[in-house]
């Protein structure tokens, strides 16, 4: 993701997005890899999204509905009491150390990972672009650069405390975590390949973006194939 915005073209995309708002963005965090939430009963099949009722925002949860899924929208704040009462019975929100700062360990006790639909979460600071436009160039890189240095340090601060989490999670909190079942991975992965076609189909500059990232993506596949792929299942192991 880092790759694609800042040596990719992303950044300039990302301002052509944003011109109509009047908004410069700068990538100022991200959260890692999140989980894909937590259910109070397994899943063991696509079919068990059937009428599920589950807390889930943005195309992620455009993808759901294809796959049966009653998507509800709410803060995070109204996650516990909803999955408590039953209003809803799966939730997404971040990874392990807000996921427990939140209890949703105390009312659902499988933890699906990983996060299908937010691998590389972005956190961003929109300016005001009129106001940009005043700042001095020494002023406008300070801005940038103290971004890009949250950038970073969000994501370490991330993977530190989201490990150790994790491992109180499922060694002292009874939580059950593993990944999804390969076929509703498929499942997941046809949702998304419908959601973004149509998405493109409505709007050339959404075309222009998801042919840029996708271009880029096809790149680094392979690289990481040979790399960080082989790092994770040879080395590391």
């Amino acid at each position: 993701m880092n790759g694609w915005l800042y040596d990719g073209g992303g950044m300039g995309l990302y301002q052509e997005v944003y011109d109509k708002f009047g908004l410069v963005p700068l990538v100022c965090g991200n959260t890692g890899v999140q989980m894909t939430g937590w259910f109070r009963k397994e899943i063991k099949s696509a079919d068990d999204f059937k009428g599920l009722k589950m807390r889930i925002p943005g195309l992620a949860g455009r993808v759901y509905q294809k796959l049966g899924v009653d998507v509800r929208l709410l803060p995070g704040g109204e996650i516990f009491p909803a999955l408590e009462r039953g209003v809803i019975d799966a939730a997404e929100f971040v990874g392990p150390y807000l996921d427990r700062q939140l209890g949703l360990q105390k009312v659902a006790k499988y933890y699906y990972t990983t996060g299908w639909h937010e691998t590389a979460t972005v956190s961003e600071v929109a300016i005001n672009k009129v106001a940009w436009d005043k700042l001095p160039p020494d002023l406008k890189a300070v801005v940038e650069n103290a971004c890009a240095a949250c950038n970073v340090i969000s994501e370490a601060w991330c993977q530190k405390n989201n490990a150790e989490a994790f491992e109180d999670l499922v060694k002292n909190q009874g939580v059950i975590a593993q990944p999804l079942p390969d076929s509703v991975v498929a499942a997941l992965r046809k949702g998304t390949e419908e959601v973004i076609a149509e998405a493109v189909a409505k709007d050339p500059l959404v075309k222009k973006v998801n042919d840029s990232y996708f271009a880029y993506l096809a790149k680094y596949k392979s690289w990481t194939a040979l790399s960080e792929g082989v790092y994770h299942s040879k080395v590391l192991a």
